[in-house]
């Protein structure tokens, strides 16, 4: 099931669901199955058919009930005070004990009228401020309703909920950084882009998302093979993973080189399936005479008989012969279903080497945990000229020392190392300010446009092409400075 709660795993396609703040994303492939979050569990049942931004109610069971709409209006709650002063928090204005409110849930009394209920026991409630009446009923909505909102999965929601619960899965990369990396990258559908990333899929899923379905992806990964947990969780159709290819970061510089050369793909996967069943039929055929002589019984001298234990041996042989038939053909079968997978990986590794050798990308993005800088200078080879890279870091350092060996290397225009400030704002009547905690650091970026690389240039050794590569205006004020 693909979720990012405390108490559920990995990943699948589906709908979220967005269970008051932080938020939670669910898979409805997991319907069937109890949900558990936060002292709260249900069954997605009910919630089949619907449409995305449905409210429910979580009901006794566990099951889903669309929740109706009703208007509030309590006279209570009208009744305010001028200020706070003269309240004071002694745990004695509540008239209600935990019991009297566990007996309420027992009796399957619905969280609305558990909060009244709480309300008109409250001695200190009419003496409050109007802003503290409405802080005290969201606290106590937010405790005893089970209220759940069916949300669609979008880049924003994904990346908000990763970075609230487990940042550390995606390399603490912010949602506003992450948009930040799509608008630099001119993410757009039809290009051809390489994906580098170690965030769960996360940057992938919304590389994915910003191009529609057109275009092509390629993606490098370290390792085995790619993760992309985060991506199941957006729920893409299918045609969208036909131009996703990969490939891994093992094999980059062998094909850089020349070097790179798959193994000799089978012709057909249908002639490998039917060479091995004749030489599967051919180990039957002997394996079938061997037992044929194993059973011939030895000449013994003449023994009476009792035919039922004659017809008992015969069915438990006839047993173990359908046994072994069932256990050769599974075996037949994982053989073939690995040959298979081994097969397409290797024409996907064929097609992703095919494109990267046309060294045409729009656009490279890159966010690892890595070092970026032999990343990107191997992978800025794939590039054409006049399109963008970004590279995400949680750390500056590593960025200043690839900004440094871009200007050394050459081929980049436009270099910018930059970090993003976000403060949130609550925004309501009469009382919207910055909210009192705010993120420390969302990580950094460097971007920059990729030129044609002069290869007879020289960088170091020729003092007068330094001396041109200063600014001008730089050289008239060291020329104009007295001796």
């Amino acid at each position: 099931m693909a979720s990012e709660s405390r108490s559920t795993g990995a990943g699948s396609p589906g709908s979220g669901i967005l269970l008051g703040s932080p938020f939670c994303y669910y898979s409805l492939f997991c319907y069937f199955r109890k949900i558990i979050f936060e002292k709260q569990w249900f069954y997605l049942d009910n919630a089949i058919g619907h449409i995305y931004g449905t409210t429910f109610e979580v009901t006794s069971g566990g099951n889903l009930q669309p929740k109706q709409e009703v208007e509030e209006t309590s006279t209570e709650t009208k009744e305010a005070g001028t200020d706070n002063r003269n309240i004071v928090d002694d745990g004695k204005s509540q008239k209600l004990t935990h019991d009297d409110i566990k007996a309420l849930k027992d009796k399957g009394i619905k969280g609305q009228e558990i909060v009244q209920q709480l309300i008109e026991n409250s001695t200190t409630f009419r003496d409050k401020t109007e802003f503290a009446q409405d802080k005290y009923i969201k606290k106590k909505k937010k405790k005893y309703e089970a209220v759940i909102t069916i949300v669609k999965p979008s880049t924003r929601i994904l990346s908000t909920m990763y970075y609230a619960r487990e940042p550390g899965k995606i390399n603490h990369l912010r949602y506003d950084t992450l948009a930040q990396m799509l608008t630099l990258g001119n993410i757009h559908a039809g290009n051809k882009m390489i994906v580098m990333e170690t965030c769960a899929g996360l940057v992938l899923g919304a590389v994915m998302e910003r191009m529609g379905g057109y275009g092509s992806i390629i993606q490098m990964y370290p390792g085995g093979g790619p993760v992309r947990a985060a991506t199941s969780c957006f729920g893409f159709p299918k045609p969208f993973f036909d131009n996703l290819h990969e490939f891994p970061l093992s094999k980059v510089q062998s094909l850089l080189s020349g070097t790179f050369s798959t193994e000799t793909l089978p012709a057909e996967p249908e002639e490998n399936a039917l060479v091995e069943e004749e030489s599967n039929g051919l180990s039957e055929e002997k394996q079938s005479s061997l037992q044929e002589a194993e059973e011939e019984p030895a000449p013994e001298a003449p023994m009476d008989i009792n035919p039922t234990e004659e017809q008992d041996t015969m069915d438990i042989s006839a047993e173990d012969v359908e046994f072994k038939e069932n256990k050769e053909k599974e075996n037949k079968e994982n053989v073939r279903e690995k040959q298979m997978k081994q097969w397409e990986r290797r024409k996907k590794l064929k097609e992703a080497a095919a494109l990267l050798r046309e060294k045409n990308a729009d656009g490279l993005i890159v966010a690892s945990k890595f070092h970026p800088t032999p990343l990107l200078l191997s992978l800025l080879e794939f590039v054409a000229p006049s399109r963008p890279f970004v590279v995400y870091c949680q750390y500056k350092e590593p960025l200043l020392e690839c900004y440094t060996k871009l200007r050394e290397r050459g081929g980049v225009i436009n270099l910018k190392l930059s970090e993003t400030w976000l403060r949130n704002y609550q925004v309501l009547p009469d009382r919207s300010h910055p909210k009192l905690t705010m993120s420390g650091g969302g990580g950094y970026l460097l971007s920059g446009i990729t030129v044609v690389l002069e290869k007879d240039k020289s960088d170091s050794s020729n003092p007068e092409a330094l001396k041109m590569e200063e600014p001008s205006s730089k050289r008239c004020k060291l020329q104009d400075l007295p001796c």
